[in-house]
């Protein structure tokens, strides 16, 4: 699942100076989203305290986002080391239970129109 960076456009809907969330180039689940550390850490145990502070904050609000505009009720949380960069996938689970989600089949993203709700729902 590589996801540096989004080649979708539009597909980026929080961006700051350290961090940015996006729709997932190849979903497994409508509304999967990564969120990036923008600056080059090759795994989450060498980001400072402060820095990993930031980013769990980032990745709390993009779930709550996406809880509010999904309408579910969990979200995954995985962090795979698999590209060498720190990333988070959030995985929405819709009305599946356990691990069905991740055998899904990723497919390329089509539309990014979910990106601009999940933007105003952020704010």
């Amino acid at each position: 699942m590589n996801c540096f960076p989004p080649t979708t456009s539009g597909a980026i809907f929080f961006n700051d100076k350290k961090v940015y969330a996006a729709l997932a180039e190849r979903p497994i689940a409508t509304g999967h989203v990564v969120v990036v550390w923008k600056k080059h850490v090759s795994d989450l145990g060498r980001l400072n305290a402060k820095d990993y502070d930031y980013l769990m904050r980032v990745v709390d609000r993009v779930r709550n986002a996406m809880k509010r505009a999904l309408g579910v009720e969990k979200v995954y949380l995985l962090y795979m080391d698999e590209t060498k960069h720190v990333h988070w996938h959030l995985v929405p689970r819709y009305n599946e239970e356990g691990f069905d989600v991740f055998h899904h089949k990723p497919k390329k993203l089509k539309s990014t129109v979910l990106a601009r709700k999940l933007e105003k729902t952020l704010q």
